[in-house]
Parts: structure tokens; sequence; C-alpha cells
């Protein structure tokens, strides 16, 4: 029996076609052949390593069309994606063609060696052995370089959050477990709250506290994305601010970008003599409700809150002491009683530059819809 007769009859057996006596023929033969039985367990290894490799390229090929069905229904907006996360979608997009390719490719590379080597009259099962092993190194490259794609498909192709925001703010961190502070008037008519920071990264939250009397309101991140933060670098101020004391801001105006703006607290009361909040003289506008208001050591002495159109120029801030008010209030709910607001500045003495490096990561755009 020739070597492709021999192939042909090895694989007629993995796969169950023999007769019954044909079969019982074989099987003995196996006992009495060594060299027949290794090539039936290589054969056979052989053989499961295909049908898994192509089982692989079948799943990737249907998440891919999955994915781009998506893309063109318009349920994902791949085009908006940055960075490594676009270079994912173009990898997801094309992968089909490529890895029909490759299959190609490496089908035909792997028949013309099964039929060189058992062509070849030096045919022996060591070179099925081997022909085995370029198989499973291929396939752990495979199985590799899938690892590598879901990691950085993982990291950076977390769906942008596209809904149309009809309300933009700006929030700060009060607790690094995912608590922030902002306006209530900011997220008061949204059903769906998200933040964005300055790099970029959203993250999903939700309206734990809302006090519409002080225009105060917390909100807890809610996103298995967001890692908490061992401390918060600027602390909350509990005591008032002396008249003309320098003060600063940062918030989001403008889309995906953070405003530094700075100023001088102007009087003790807001509008009218109002108690609730003090004046301030910063240029401000919209985007910036909800943001801080720091001191020069970087202490937080109030919410950047309203402008007061019948003023020029007239900027209003909620007094900081108010957040401590809010958590107090919303500690009554046990669920809650772990927040902690930290009342000392890590960034006191340094100057304005080097404080705004260390705060700006910790304030975030509020967008409501």
């Amino acid at each position: 029996m020739d070597d492709i007769k021999i192939l042909d009859t090895v694989e007629r057996y993995i796969r169950g076609e023999m007769r019954p006596d044909e079969r019982l023929h074989f099987e003995n033969l196996r006992k009495t052949n060594a060299e027949i039985d290794q090539l039936v367990v290589e054969h056979t290894l052989f053989l499961q390593q295909l049908n898994h490799f192509g089982e692989r390229k079948e799943l990737s090929s249907t998440l891919n069309e999955l994915h781009t069905d998506l893309t063109e229904q318009g349920k994902i907006d791949s085009m908006k994606l940055k960075g490594k996360a676009k270079v994912v979608y173009l990898w997801k997009r094309y992968k089909r063609v490529a890895a029909i390719a490759a299959s190609i490719a490496g089908i035909t590379t792997i028949t013309v060696t099964m039929l060189v080597n058992y062509l070849s009259p030096k045919a022996e099962s060591a070179k099925v052995r081997e022909l085995v092993n370029q198989v499973n190194n291929l396939d752990a490259r495979t199985k590799q370089l899938d690892t590598k794609i879901d990691k950085v498909d993982k990291k950076s192709t977390k769906p942008v959050i596209n809904t149309p925001a009809r309300y933009n703010g700006t929030g700060f961190l009060i607790d690094g477990k995912g608590y922030l502070v902002t306006n209530s008037h900011v997220v008061k008519n949204s059903k769906n709250v998200y933040i964005q920071n300055n790099k970029g990264e959203q993250f999903r939250v939700k309206v734990v506290q809302l006090d519409l009397a002080k225009d105060v309101a917390i909100l807890k991140i809610e996103d298995a994305d967001f890692k908490p933060i061992s401390y918060i670098p600027y602390g909350i101020r509990k005591a008032k601010t002396d008249i003309a004391e320098p003060i600063y801001t940062l918030g989001f105006p403008r889309n995906d970008e953070i405003v530094y703006g700075e100023g001088y607290l102007s009087a003790p009361t807001g509008f009218n003599g109002d108690t609730l909040s003090c004046q301030i003289a910063v240029a401000a506008n919209p985007g910036n409700s909800g943001g801080p208001v720091f001191n020069h050591n970087g202490e937080v002495i109030g919410i950047l809150s309203t402008k007061e159109v019948q003023a020029e120029g007239a900027v209003f801030a909620i007094q900081s002491k108010y957040i401590y008010q809010a958590i107090e209030e919303l500690k009554k709910d046990t669920s809650y009683q772990k927040i902690k607001i930290n009342s000392s500045s890590s960034v006191r003495g340094m100057d304005r530059v080097q404080q705004v490096n260390k705060i700006q990561d910790y304030v975030f755009m509020v967008k409501g819809d």
C-alpha cells in the first residue's frame, strides 16, 4: 500500500467511513504495525487542530459581521473612535478579508507540505510529527494574536457615548470612591448622565442627591472602568473666604477641553445679599456651571453656579460649606455612610501651574440627555 493510499485509509478510519470488516482489519493492522498506529494518532491530532483553527476563524468572522452590521445600522459610531480604538475598529472591519486570505494561504501551505512529505520516497512518520508541530505553532501564534487584540479591544474600544447632550456643565470629585458635586440645574432634567475628563474618558454616573434650593447635586460614578482614587489633591474649605482673595476656576465651557480662569472674591454674599452664595470676579460661561472655585491654597471655596444677567460681569458661586451639608443629608441613607470629604489641600504652597496640573484630572465635563 503506497503512502497516499495509507493516508487515505487512515483518514477514512478517523472519520468513521469504513465498513465494519474493514475497520476490524485496520485495527488489527494498528496492533501489529507501530508506524501505522503512530500515523493514526498524529493524523487525528492534525485534523483536530485544523478543525479548531477553522472554528476560531468562523467565530471571529461572525463577530466581525455583527460589529459591522451594528455600525452600518448606526448603533455604533465607529468613525468617532480615536487613537487605538480606531485602529482596532479598522482591524475588525477588514479582519474577515485578511482571515480568509490567511486561511487559504495556511491551508495551501499545509496541503503542499503534506503532498511533498507523502509523495517523497523517504516519507516517514517523523515528517508528519514535524507538520503537526508546525500547525500547533501556527495555532499558538493565532491564540496569542487574538489575546492581544482582546486586550486592546477591552482597553480601547469601549463604546463612545454619542447621545446628544441637552445640558452641559462641570463637576469635580469630592471622594475618591467616585462621588462628585455639580449644580442641580445641570442634571435635574436628565434621564441619563455621564462625565468626561480632559483625556476624553467617559463614565456613566447616577444622581444620588439633588438639592434644588441650594443648587447642589451629588453624583456617583457607576462604571466598571472607573478605578477608585486613593486621595484627592485639593481640600473642601468649610470657613468663609476673605474679600479680594485671589481665586481661580477650572471648567468645560467648550466641548472636550478644560479651561482655566482667574479672578478674586468680590463679595461674601450673592445677588441681593443672598447668603447661600458669594460673588466672584471671573470670566464664566454656561459650561462652567458646577465647576470648582479654588483659592490660592488649592482649596475649594465654592461651586460656580450662575451669572446674573442684570449685572454685567457678576458671577456667583455656592459656598463650599453647603457641600458638607449635602453630604450629611445624603448620609441619612445608610448606603452612603462611608463618604469622606478631604478638608486639607496637598497642593498648598505650590505655584498656580503646579496646582492646576495636579488638580485638572479630577475635574469633569458633565453631560445629560
